[in-house]
């Protein structure tokens, strides 16, 4: 029988979240000097080299970039079937450019190892499915795993989706979705929950380039255990009702660089670091950050999953956030930011390690350095933990 939780981490688990709600946020205006603002958005330039974590040798290990052949051309009936009307889902496995007058309006998925090496070559066009009722509808691309009957998931490794724009979603997901399905539910009971994740999830898929336009959702969405993915020099515009970036549970060595986020939120923070690891935040521009920038925490229980990874070891180096307001706006980085505040960091079962063991973020030896706060001070900067590297942030 999995050992009982212990009662005292309750109590401590609440009591070092009393000050985690949003309106923690208030005292921060007192500091904070009046906004000023950027007439002319800067040209994206080359990612500079990050601070590494204070103590490297601690930093786990990431699964290496693939070398993967890039898929062969997909056929004149494949293209055809994309270029027609219509709103199926297609299954892509090949390799495909598009003009800056191609529209398609069918959600494209890459699935399973199959889809290995596919490269999508919008060369301007437009994926269109904003017309979807529901969120799956929205989704303009999914790259995803396979199950294999009782076999292994069969994931998809290097894909690449560049020069588009895309009006919808983008998600990458591996044992589920999001960390809260009946899969990883079974699978957070193990010890290796993590690694298992991550071998059961996409690596390496790259967009690049692209335009996002989203439709009230999370535009680009990286699922549990999914590993080297990257957004890069691309822009995020639109509007989204929770954030513009989730990285999921068990994720780990992922990149978010050189970008610019014009995408309004209409509550929450920007980017979202939920029990992900070893992640590149860096080179960003964030036009609007009165909600709040990049938030990192476990989400501890939700759907009764158990978060084994700890959010450790990330950089949030380099990036602009510029601020509209100097009342009730929200951190440009909270590390810690929930530490058991939800009331669902309590609906995990019993076992002796992850968020069952501690409802507590363990969001430590990040590095968060040289970000500029236009419009702010580095108060913005909420940090309750000595081994994370923060410095060299301000107005």
């Amino acid at each position: 029988m999995p050992p009982i939780k212990f009662t005292s981490l309750v109590f401590i688990g609440l009591a070092l979240s009393g000050c985690q709600n949003d309106l923690a946020t208030v005292a921060d205006a007192a500091f904070r000097g009046p906004p000023r603002y950027s007439v002319t958005q800067p040209e994206l330039g080359q990612p500079t080299t990050p601070s590494t974590p204070t103590d490297s040798s601690t930093v786990p290990p990431t699964p290496p970039v693939e070398n993967v052949e890039a898929k062969p051309d997909c056929g004149a009936e494949v293209q055809s079937k994309l270029k027609a009307p219509g709103s199926n889902p297609i299954t892509l496995a090949c390799s495909l450019r598009l003009s800056a007058a191609d529209v398609i309006t069918h959600p494209l998925v890459f699935e399973g190892s199959a889809a290995s090496g596919s490269v999508l070559d919008c060369g301007g066009g437009t994926l269109d499915v904003s017309a979807g009722e529901s969120r799956k509808e929205k989704t303009a691309v999914a790259i995803r795993s396979r199950k294999t009957g009782s076999g292994p998931w069969d994931a998809p490794s290097s894909v690449t989706i560049r020069n588009c724009r895309i009006k919808g979603f983008v998600r990458i997901s591996g044992l589920g979705e999001n960390a809260n399905g009946a899969v990883m539910k079974a699978s957070s009971r193990n010890p290796d929950h993590t690694a298992f994740a991550q071998t059961s999830a996409p690596k390496n898929a790259r967009l690049e380039n692209v335009t996002f336009d989203a439709p009230d959702g999370i535009p680009f969405y990286v699922g549990p255990g999914v590993t080297n993915a990257a957004l890069v020099n691309s822009k995020v515009n639109g509007r989204s009702t929770a954030v513009a970036v989730y990285l999921d549970a068990e994720s780990s060595g992922n990149t978010i660089s050189n970008n610019v986020f014009g995408i309004s939120t209409e509550k929450r923070e920007l980017i979202a670091i939920d029990g992900s690891a070893n992640n590149r935040i860096t080179n960003n521009i964030f036009e609007h950050s009165d909600n709040g920038g990049v938030f990192v925490y476990r989400n501890c229980g939700e759907g009764g999953v158990i978060r084994h990874q700890k959010p450790q070891h990330n950089q949030i180096v380099g990036n602009t956030f510029r601020y509209r307001s100097s009342f009730l706006v929200k951190p440009a980085v909270w590390l810690n930011s929930r530490n058991g505040s939800s009331s669902y960091c309590f609906t995990d079962p019993a076992y002796p390690f992850g968020s069952s063991a501690s409802n507590l973020d363990f969001a430590q030896n990040n590095v968060v350095r040289n970000n500029k706060l236009e419009g702010g001070s580095d108060s913005l900067i909420r940090n309750d933990d000595p081994t994370n590297d923060v410095g060299a942030n301000g107005g």
